[in-house]
């Protein structure tokens, strides 16, 4: 043992820099796959924590005033029930701030559905005006207890006495109101739409979309107007932090099968340089066993020690880094598996890198204590007929320098030998391509959002005192306003009868609006529709097909003729223009207007500017933009191509010193035809480049296509759709590999000088 940990130390200080390379890979991959972890439980958790602390419902059924929604609690498979609630729909205004919300009327705390107070209290019959709101419409308010809440419109205030965390879908501007708690008497002087609103807790889950059907029944289609469940208050409340978990896991994932080749590809060459040092461990008395957990055990240790640096860091500084990130880590070592991850994501890298260095070891163990006389011949093998006419080769007028020509021949004549070399370099490189698709996509979520869906920047939505005309004229007199579309958007009752999707018409036949299509062509014509993957997926239907739907009582029958990048609603909406809906009700009148701006418009300061013209009658938001949410994925970007590029320059420095290895014996020859010491070392430079290139046009080859279909399943799987994946533009994917073939001829240029200018006496011992 004492003579093993000798040869063990020894061996470290001459190889530092390939165990400092290791240990910090291997570091950089934990720490991926822990924030990966960590944003999986910060996704789901917390929404999963509050809806089993409030027994929350799994269905709720908005419907009309004078619905008898309290016969639902006899349907089977009803455990329990929230409500009926009144609601009422108004606008509530704070700091400057609207939003659009639902009044529900309560008196005590529901039994099912709880709202859990965070700040304040709950409602009190002694003041009347007091509400409780939902914790994402408080942060959007900027509200807390104690705070007046202003109705626009009326003298009317609102006072708020807590905020709580609800179950329920949450607050979007825009597209989903937020829900604000008052007692049923504030409810009843509201002045905007009036209802009810009935929670179900079922015995199983699973049975959501029957008990829907049979709610549906019982009441009426043309009672219900909105039905919203648990998977899609889960998936809202997950966010994009599911996508940045998924992200996290699979380029972790990925870098860790990458590391664990490159140790073992390092194992290797590190034996072939080894052979004489192992026969004399051999001959000394040493077993195969023991040679085997010299090498594993070693790189067990750099392996385990940057599991451990990566496992330290993660729990003592995760929760500082900004944004996300340092939020996700925060709640997530607050959960119960929170140890359990911290202790088995390590173990698991650590073993998977044993387990694949564990090969490499054993051939060392193989080594016979006697070394095998080298063949006399050039381990670079006789030179092709292509090699030996490229020596004689004119460009130009020029002949090709021999260096040249013998360093290509170096680097792919081992065929084996050199696929396995150009494999393992460029599996990094093709994920470092992935991740700069991922960053283009992103960019272009910001630079070119009509592109994805997004070609309005504002929505509108005016007072009722406002009429349609005056509203269009007001918008459309700002400087800064391209186009205005009316439009309206209303829940929708699928066939079945088993949820609602968001139908809208925006545009006329004379002005259209510009879907972002992914497949088929524009809706033109009557009764002609485009729709979203999510809704797709939901109705099971393709282009082409008619599909069925119900507004209150009256039934829309509409014609799908192309596939509409959707990002909002997770893609559960059809789009349709306003005639087509006015042909069912000719009374219909827009209640929200899309604006498109001119370039380099302040959607901000145009949304500041139309209030203030409409002297507050305008409700304006900006369009949530996806990507929005997706700024921390820069910085993992960042952060992972840099541990990828650490992968790839230990792959390439195993590489050199294989390749200045096995080229020691190639010097006598290269010398005795007259090459120079300069003509050497371009040899051994441009067999680097040569394997480089190849790996650059491996993982680019590969890489484009691979992280369109990882973009787009992430897109249809979210609902949005495939189309939005954009790849990295020939420009950079050039200089990508410009510098990569660059950095590694740099890289090999200064061992490759050192060894070209080798006594005699030195390149005999080594050959011998």
């Amino acid at each position: 043992m004492r003579a093993t940990l000798r040869w063990a130390q020894a061996d470290l200080r001459t190889h530092r820099g390939e165990a400092l390379f290791i240990v910090l890979a291997t570091a950089g991959i934990v720490a991926s796959l822990l924030l990966a972890a960590a944003l999986f439980g910060y996704a789901t958790n917390p929404w999963q924590r509050v809806f089993t602390q409030s027994h929350g419902a799994h269905v709720w059924i908005h419907t009309g005033p004078s619905a008898d929604a309290a016969r639902l609690a006899e349907l089977d498979g009803v455990a329990a029930v929230s409500g009926p609630y009144p609601t009422a729909a108004t606008t509530v205004e704070s700091r400057g701030t609207r939003a659009t919300v639902e009044l529900r009327g309560a008196v005590e705390p529901p039994g099912s559905g709880r709202p859990l107070l965070t700040a304040g209290r709950w409602l009190d019959p002694a003041e009347p005006n007091g509400v409780v709101l939902e914790s994402s419409l408080a942060r959007s308010l900027w509200a807390e207890p104690g705070d007046t809440l202003t109705l626009p419109g009326t003298v009317r205030t609102l006072t708020v006495l807590g905020v709580a965390d609800s179950a329920e879908p949450r607050y979007r501007p825009g597209e989903q109101p937020g829900l604000v708690w008052s007692l049923p008497s504030t409810v009843r002087r509201a002045d905007g739409r009036g209802g009810q609103v009935i929670g179900l807790r079922l015995d199983d889950p699973e049975d959501t979309d029957y008990a829907v059907q049979r709610a549906v029944t019982v009441l009426g289609s043309g009672a219900v107007s909105e039905v919203s469940d648990w998977r899609q208050a889960r998936a809202a409340a997950q966010g994009d932090n599911r996508l940045l978990g998924q992200v996290l896991g699979l380029f972790g994932l990925g870098a860790l099968v990458a590391a664990a080749l490159a140790v073992h590809g390092a194992i290797g060459t590190r034996i072939r340089g080894h052979l004489r040092d192992i026969s004399v461990l051999k001959a000394i008395g040493f077993t195969p066993g023991q040679v085997v957990r010299i090498f594993l055990l070693q790189h067990l240790a750099f392996a385990l020690l940057g599991a451990v640096v990566a496992a330290a860091l993660t729990q003592a500084l995760g929760r500082l880094i900004p944004g996300r990130l340092g939020d996700a880590v925060g709640v997530w070592q607050g959960l119960p598996g929170h140890t359990a991850a911290l202790f088995a994501v390590p173990v698991a890298a650590v073993l998977f890198i044993g387990a694949t260095t564990g090969l490499a070891a054993w051939r060392a163990g193989r080594v016979p204590p006697v070394p095998v006389l080298r063949a006399a011949a050039p381990l670079g093998g006789r030179l092709s007929a292509v090699a030996r006419g490229a020596l004689g080769l004119r460009v130009l007028g020029l002949r090709l320098p021999p260096a040249l020509v013998l360093g290509w021949h170096k680097a792919f004549t081992r065929r084996p030998r050199s696929l396995a070399t150009v494999s393992r370099l460029a599996l990094p490189l093709l994920l470092i391509v992935v991740a700069l698709s991922a960053w283009t996509t992103i960019d272009r979520f910001h630079s070119r959002p009509e592109q994805i869906g997004l070609a309005a920047a504002l929505t509108v939505r005016a007072d009722e005192s406002l009429s349609d005309r005056d509203a269009r004229t007001l918008l459309a007199g700002n400087p800064q306003v391209a186009a205005v579309h009316p439009g309206v958007e209303v829940a929708a009752l699928v066939p079945g009868q088993t949820g609602t999707i968001a139908l809208r018409g925006l545009g006329t036949r004379q002005d259209p609006y510009p879907f972002s299509l992914a497949a088929g062509r524009p809706a033109r014509g009557p009764d002609e529709a485009v729709a979203g993957q999510g809704l797709l997926d939901l109705l099971d239907v393709r282009v082409g097909d008619w599909v069925r739907m119900t507004v209150g009582a009256q039934p829309q029958i509409l014609h799908i003729v192309g596939r509409s990048i959707e990002p909002e609603n997770g893609g559960r909406v059809i789009s349709t223009s306003l005639d087509t809906l006015r042909e069912n009700d000719p009374g219909l009148r827009p209640t929200l207007y899309q604006l498109q701006l001119r370039p380099h418009a302040d959607p901000h300061q145009v949304a500041a500017a139309l209030t203030a013209s409409a002297h507050g009658r305008f409700d304006v938001h900006p369009v949530t933009n996806p990507a929005d949410g997706l700024s921390p994925l820069r910085g993992v970007v960042v952060g992972l191509i840099a541990v990828l590029a650490l992968i790839g320059l230990i792959e390439l420095l195993t590489a050199i010193g294989g390749t200045i290895r096995e080229g020691e014996r190639d010097l006598l020859a290269l010398k005795a035809i007259g090459l120079s010491p300069r003509q050497i070392t371009a040899v051994t430079v441009t067999a680097t480049g040569c394997t480089a290139l190849a790996a650059v046009l491996v993982g680019s080859t590969l890489g484009v296509p691979l992280a369109h279909w990882l973009i787009n399943a992430q897109g249809r799987s979210s609902g949005i759709g495939a189309g939005v994946a954009q790849g990295p533009s020939p420009v950079l994917l050039l200089l990508f590999g410009t510098a990569a073939v660059l950095g590694a001829a740099a890289l090999a240029a200064l061992p490759a000088a050192r060894s070209g200018r080798r006594r005699l006496a030195d390149t005999l011992s080594a050959v011998a």
